[in-house]
């Protein structure tokens, strides 16, 4: 694969971190509707830690993807409650940490969320919801707790693996530039 431009971890939308939390969405979202999940996956989130280097513009190399997800990992789809899905942006705007997110937009000011979309719509406390994560973040790592009250299904892809084949079917990386995660005034959540 080849990119033109430098895939980065900084800043609330990191390019990386963006192209990393689609291609789980989609290999989550593949492996749903292979296997009785007629509508498939409703977001992903993933965990900027997770994401151990960086990759330069130019050819992509298979050793840069072993380095990038160094882990074991395995992709997860926790089956959710949409009450319970509630606990997910609570936890972004308590720790406002850019841990990637796919289909999923957070936007806070100060110390409230001011919109809160999954698959370009609210939360629908009565919906059931499928998140694809990482089996790390699934068993409440990160502090992501509110996974804790899903039901985890196994989809037997390490995280690697999906991001090697998707880097393959991508020669040319496209970067997403959507805005996903957007935290207004973070400088006073800090100081506190």
């Amino acid at each position: 694969s080849h990119t033109t431009v430098d895939l980065t971890k900084q800043g609330d939308n990191s390019n990386l971190g963006n192209l990393l939390a689609d291609f789980t969405f989609e290999g989550a979202d593949d492996w749903a509707k292979a296997n009785g999940i007629e509508n498939g996956v409703d977001g992903a989130v993933i965990n900027i830690g997770g994401i151990r280097t960086t990759i330069g513009a130019g050819d992509i190399l298979t050793k840069q993807i072993y380095e990038v997800m160094p882990f074991e990992n395995e992709v997860i789809i926790m089956k959710m409650k949409g009450s319970d899905l509630q606990g997910l942006f609570d936890y972004y705007l308590k720790t406002l940490k850019n841990n990637p997110v796919s289909h999923i937009v957070i936007e806070t000011d100060t110390d409230k969320i001011t919109n809160q979309l999954i698959n370009g719509k609210p939360i629908d406390v009565n919906k059931t919801y499928y998140i694809a994560t990482s089996d790390y973040l699934a068993l409440g790592g990160d502090n992501m707790d509110y996974f804790k009250k899903g039901e985890m299904i196994s989809t037997g892809i390490k995280l690697r693996d999906l991001f090697l084949e998707k880097f393959k079917e991508n020669p040319e990386i496209k970067v997403p530039t959507d805005l996903r995660l957007n935290f207004k005034n973070k400088k006073n959540k800090t100081d506190e």
